[in-house]
């Protein structure tokens, strides 16, 4: 693995332990929950890109930064659905009449389980 990729997964798991802290807080912060999982995903993908010298844009947006990914580096079909449910969550939730509640939560740190570890397993990443 590239030291550049390394330090990617380093940060991921910051932004995890953040997703899953606010969403479990005596007072939890929803949307603090949701731009995390999403950020989690975002980092994890572009580590990936990074591990197989794709250089990308700053962007937010997890299909484009899938869809910059040759094939030969990963399947990224199987974890569309999570990429496109936390897509939303890098901007909505940051901003007014972009709240997410409990469930909008739950869903995303199901999602911020499921597309990492599917994405380690393409960095070759122990789960």
């Amino acid at each position: 693995m590239q030291p550049e990729t390394a330090e990617w997964v380093e940060i991921v798991e910051g932004d995890f332990l953040t997703a899953t802290r606010e969403a479990a807080a005596k007072v939890p912060n929803f949307n603090a929950a949701c731009f995390h999982a999403q950020q989690c995903i975002e980092k994890y993908l572009k580590a990936l890109l990074v591990e197989h010298n794709i250089v990308f844009p700053k962007t937010h947006q997890l299909g484009f930064l899938g869809d910059l990914l040759p094939r030969a580096a990963g399947d990224l079909d199987p974890i569309g659905g999570e990429l496109a449910r936390l897509s939303p969550y890098a901007i909505d939730v940051r901003y007014p009449r972009g709240g997410a509640d409990a469930a909008e939560a739950r869903q995303a740190l199901v999602d911020c389980a499921t597309a990492p570890s599917y994405i380690r397993s393409l960095l070759s990443l122990p789960q």
